[in-house]
């Protein structure tokens, strides 16, 4: 029978993680800034209505979430790894299973409350000054609350999923010069690489054009731009939306977060 996880261990571990991230000065200043950056995005672009915030935003968020992801999570395994912390959890699969999921939980769930808190605030910012704009000029759709709080729940699975990402490479990397580098090559890879390497497979005919709609569906930054705009922007304008898949987008997601987390728990129970 499969290890099962001790919730009394979780739920020690998923404090511990808080505690860390809440005592952490620069924690805190990393999620006042992303606070600051994403209700500065919304204020001076001046967008009114629910969809033109939320055009407005998912560019910046596709490049802002890796960031203060990796800045949250990428030593989350790895300090406890240079602490000696986890050499006896290694010894046992179902400690590595129950620590694993605690440090994704605890993490998550800082992160969550950083990302969650500024889109609300957006939320309320539009919805008291929002009027009929231009853009509903140009569009028949309604324009909708409903919409925004779409996006947001697209955004928090899109930060879980990085989470894992990021808890899956804090525990394989050994060295925390090596992290640093890993973590800023991860970035760079979700926010650019990947689409990049499918332009690059396209532009050679290694993929065939008619794949396009699930390939750019593949990659976290490419599944959550899907969604997004097949779920909150489509509804709204009456021009067709180049949008990936949605069913494939949602698997790829759970397949990068649960595959993520496999690999963290691996390489935890694996010998150095």
């Amino acid at each position: 029978m499969a290890p099962s996880v001790d919730r009394t261990a979780l739920r020690a571990v998923v404090r511990r993680e808080l505690r860390t991230l809440t005592r952490t000065r620069v924690h805190l200043l990393l999620a006042g800034g992303f606070v600051l950056a994403v209700v500065g995005l919304v204020w001076v672009s001046g967008s009114t209505g629910f969809v033109p915030t939320v055009l407005s935003l998912l560019t910046p968020l596709e490049v802002l979430l890796p960031l203060l992801t990796a800045a949250f999570v990428s030593r989350a395994v790895l300090g406890d790894r240079e602490r000696g912390e986890l050499a006896l959890v290694r010894t046992y699969p179902a400690r590595a299973r129950t620590y694993v999921v605690g440090v994704y939980l605890g993490r998550m769930t800082a992160l969550l409350g950083a990302v969650l808190v500024p889109l609300l605030v957006v939320l309320v910012m539009v919805a008291l000054g929002s009027v009929e704009s231009t853009f509903l000029v140009q569009h028949s759709g309604l324009d909708s609350p409903v919409l925004f709080v779409r996006f947001v729940v697209l955004t928090a699975l899109f930060t879980a999923v990085l989470t894992a990402i990021f808890t899956a490479l804090s525990a394989v990397v050994r060295v925390v010069r090596r992290g640093v580098a890993v973590a800023v090559a991860v970035v760079v890879l979700l926010v650019v690489g990947l689409d990049l390497l499918i332009i690059a497979g396209l532009a050679t005919d290694l993929l065939p054009e008619s794949a396009l709609p699930v390939v750019l569906t593949l990659t976290p930054n490419g599944a959550y731009r899907s969604l997004v705009l097949e779920t909150v922007v489509a509804p709204v304008v009456t021009s067709p939306v180049s949008a990936g898949a949605p069913l494939p987008a949602v698997l790829a997601l759970l397949a990068w977060g649960i595959g993520s987390l496999v690999v963290a728990t691996l390489a935890i129970t694996g010998i150095d």
